[in-house]
């Protein structure tokens, strides 16, 4: 039909596939149950070319492998060829002949359930902890019991999750504001309050910081369009110009864990939240240009490899030595600089807003025995915007209000 047509018009881009007489196949495809950030934009495209039978596109690459002396793979050695070749924390491995009911199947969301710690106390946290993967330490397991127990109350698993969101690696924020103590002293002053000493002993220019989603810097008179006045006019509103005053917007955050996990969707979603950062500050910004950062190890470019990539002691005069090894769980520097960048800059342009701005450097050594580096990366994400002057802050909720909790764990 002439929707047909036109649907495989719209999916044909790219190389042809290289068709072989290999039974060796492997399907990966976004990881079940989720939908990829690239069905979204095919779906609205296909969508926006009128054809609105389509439900979903999806995408998945098929590899076949081509064995000596016609060999087949034990179970064994399809598990091991299929987990190098996609990334668990984002993908599946199915067979290219798998049932599309499958691919397309949503995941369907469980009931609320509370976690016995009043009945069955740290035991019941603890299996809670591994079954819903929170990654709470001792200290968090202990703090939690003893915070419901004093509520004589049992959490929900919506509860658990939350905290453990908000306590993720990336964001530790109770570790920037907890008391410390060098060398014996104890200091009076937080990490956190010691960053904002800068800004306590010179404010000026500063609208906002420390209490927002981002932080806002006073700007100026600016002309802005906005559409105003008749409906029936072309386009459906006419435009006029305001001259007002308009404030800028700064933010950076880090993305470090996630971009050492997965390079692309880690440091992708970096930019994605920073961007969604920016306009949730006050009571709405506008996102303009974007930044990414990467600080990591040695890149180890095969074939070119620098004299200083190697494990050689570099306090005394001594000789090079052997690559001393890295995390396996982890991407490597080169694979992080080459997936992580795009990631980034993707998530800007699909935007549309432009990553104008970055850096990069890698660093490693082994100092006296102790080795130094950054196999888990720095990744910055950065932008600037800018916002009217009446929307610089939010309005306070009266006690009472209901909360929406939107989204959560796939």
């Amino acid at each position: 039909s002439e929707e047909f047509h036109t649907l495989a018009s719209i999916l044909d881009y790219g190389e042809e596939a290289i068709v072989t007489a290999s039974t060796e196949r492997f399907m990966v495809i976004p990881r079940l149950g989720t939908i990829s950030p690239w069905a979204s934009k095919a779906t609205d495209i296909v969508h926006n070319c009128g054809l609105r039978k389509v439900l979903r596109v999806e995408r998945g690459t098929c590899y076949a492998l081509i064995l000596k002396g016609n060999a087949v793979l034990k179970p064994e050695e399809r598990e091991a060829v299929a987990a190098v070749l996609h990334d668990r924390m984002t993908e599946s491995v199915v067979r290219p002949d798998v049932n599309p009911a499958i691919v397309f199947a949503d995941a369907k969301g469980k009931s609320m359930q509370s976690i016995d710690i009043i009945g069955k106390g740290r035991e019941a946290l603890e299996k809670a902890n591994i079954e819903l993967g929170l990654a709470l330490n001792e200290d968090e397991i202990q703090y939690l019991i003893d915070a419901f127990t004093k509520l004589n109350r049992n959490p929900t698993d919506v509860e658990l999750m939350m905290f453990a969101q908000a306590n993720s690696e990336h964001c530790r924020h109770k570790i920037f504001n907890a008391s410390w103590t060098i060398d014996g002293e104890k200091k009076d002053k937080s990490l956190f309050s010691m960053i904002r000493e800068t800004h306590k002993a010179h404010p000026e220019g500063t609208i906002v910081a420390y209490s927002d989603n981002a932080a806002i810097f006073e700007g100026g008179d600016t002309a802005r369009m906005y559409p105003r006045g008749n409906e029936d006019a072309v386009g459906g509103r006419s435009y006029s110009t305001v001259v007002e005053p308009t404030h800028s917007v700064f933010k950076v955050e880090t993305h470090n864990h996630p971009t050492a996990i997965s390079p692309f969707p880690g440091a992708s979603t970096g930019s994605g939240g920073e961007i969604r950062d920016e306009g949730a500050t006050g009571r709405g910004a506008r996102p303009k240009a974007g930044l990414t950062g990467f600080t990591v190890s040695a890149l180890r470019i095969p074939g070119h490899e620098q004299g200083w990539e190697n494990d050689r002691d570099v306090s005394k005069a001594s000789e090079a030595a052997p690559y001393y090894g890295a995390p396996s769980r982890m991407a490597s520097p080169l694979e992080i600089m080459i997936e992580g960048p795009l990631g980034g800059a993707a998530f800007n342009n699909e935007f549309g807003r432009p990553n104008i701005l970055g850096y990069f450097r890698s660093f490693e050594a082994n100092v006296d025995g102790t080795r130094y580096g950054y196999h888990k990366p720095i990744m910055l994400a950065g932008g600037l915007g800018n916002i009217r002057n009446d929307q610089t802050h939010k309005l306070g909720l009266p006690t009472g209000t209901l909360l929406v909790v939107l989204g959560g764990p796939g």
